[in-house]
């Protein structure tokens, strides 16, 4: 009998660590969220319907006063930070609340979307339980239960004494250049945050990103000595600007590859005359089969997960490019694009508490997602700075896609995860 007692004693003293129940001021979080619910899905709505492309400043500025009217509701200072003219971005909104209770608390979002006035797919849809429109998930959705977990919170009386900053960009789809400018804000913020959480969408109910890839771009020019192509291979004229390339390209994917890093020829051309345009995404070429080529470009993307692999590759691209074929030349150059967040200790720490919420709400288990089938994103900017966690937004799909989809089944239980997690965060 008194081994039964201990083993109950010890099971019921060490059971909170496994499993936390909720608190009171948590129950009272969770019945704002479902209060305002049905609210928080026309708030949605409204905001879809606004077209926001990232060009589109008139919208981007409109759904962002719609964003900065909230906040301020929840007593949060908001100001619109100006992007210089010549970037032709239309600015940033960022909130704050100042405090000094638990953790100091960055949240991310971004306003603007890939849908440009132009598009056919502007407007809401319901059907059934799924709603389309541009933005639907990414991530006017996510933006939506970044602010409605935050209404929960203020609504509850659980946001006061806490330091929060809401940074939503308006540029996140196509960040305006120079990134070290039109990022500056939110490495400010960063900088004396704790921890980050973007609202990016949901890669599946049990699933969140602590680690995202960045991106770069490449640049290949390869030139060979222009010659009737009889004369292809012969000592005087050499292998021509196609072969050195084709053998570039061949050597990156025999020798390059490994995990979590790819690196794509998006566009090429080759030939004895071309232009390719700024952006260089097209370009126009003229070449004969009779005539060997002089000239190719190949313009390309390289994906990676820590920086130290994306300059081991650069490097070893490099020493590829400079073994040329016969009387070839060839060179390579690398612009930066989006950082890597990677997946740090700290990071996988955040995950274990969102893993912990939610087990307490019964909503399963969450794991940290493949790095691998992830884009880039704006919280890669501040990685270096602090803990990162990524994916915690709507769940849906067709992202960037007609028909972007939200599944409105699941947008309650998300809030009602977010709200509690940032809670347990700020009041640490």
């Amino acid at each position: 009998m008194k081994n039964a007692l201990l083993l109950l004693f010890l099971f019921t003293t060490f059971l909170p660590l496994a499993a936390q129940k909720l608190s009171r001021a948590e129950k009272k979080i969770l019945q704002q969220v479902e209060t305002n619910y049905e609210s928080s899905v026309s708030f949605l709505e409204r905001t879809v319907n606004i077209n926001s492309g990232t060009f589109n400043h008139a919208g981007v500025q409109e759904v962002g006063k719609i964003y900065d009217s909230l906040l301020t509701s929840m007593g949060f200072e908001t100001q619109w930070i100006e992007m210089p003219s010549e970037m032709n971005r239309a600015g940033h909104l960022m909130g704050e609340i100042k405090g000094s209770k638990g953790k100091k608390i960055l949240l991310i979002g971004h306003i603007d979307t890939v849908f440009e006035p132009d598009s056919p797919f502007q407007t809401w849809n319901v059907t059934d339980s799924i709603a389309t429109g541009p933005g639907a998930t990414d991530m006017k959705g996510g933006n939506m239960v970044l602010l409605y977990a935050l209404k929960a919170l203020h609504d509850a009386g659980q946001l006061e004494d806490r330091q929060i900053i809401v940074m939503l960009h308006g540029d996140e789809e196509n960040a305006g250049d120079p990134i070290d400018l039109s990022r500056k804000d939110i490495r400010d913020a960063a900088q004396r945050s704790d921890v980050a959480l973007s609202f990016e969408p949901g890669t599946g109910y049990h699933y969140a990103t602590v680690a995202r890839r960045g991106s770069s771009s490449w640049h290949l020019e390869a030139t060979g000595k222009q010659s009737h192509s009889s004369r292809v291979f012969s000592e005087n004229v050499g292998a021509g600007a196609v072969y050195e390339t084709a053998r570039i390209l061949h050597r990156f994917y025999d020798e390059l590859q490994e995990e979590y890093l790819t690196y794509n020829p998006g566009i090429i051309i080759g030939g004895t005359k071309m232009n390719m345009d700024t952006t260089g995404t097209q370009g126009s070429v003229n070449g004969k089969t009779n005539v060997v080529a002089n000239t190719t470009i190949v313009n390309g993307d390289l994906r990676f997960i820590t920086e130290e692999q994306k300059e081991s590759t650069r490097e070893k691209m490099r020493e590829i490019v400079a073994d040329h074929l016969p009387l070839t030349e060839a060179s390579i150059t690398f612009e930066d694009g989006y950082p890597a967040m990677p997946p740090t200790e700290g990071n996988r720490q955040l995950l274990s508490i969102l893993d912990r919420v939610s087990q307490d709400l019964g909503q399963g288990a969450v794991e940290a997602y493949d790095p691998g089938k992830r884009g880039a994103g704006d919280i890669s900017f501040i990685a270096e700075y602090l803990d990162c966690l990524d994916g915690l937004g709507a769940i849906g799909g067709n992202s960037h896609a007609p028909e972007e989809f939200i599944n409105l089944n699941s947008l309650e239980n998300i809030i009602k995860r977010a709200s509690i997690f940032i809670h347990r965060l700020s009041s640490e």
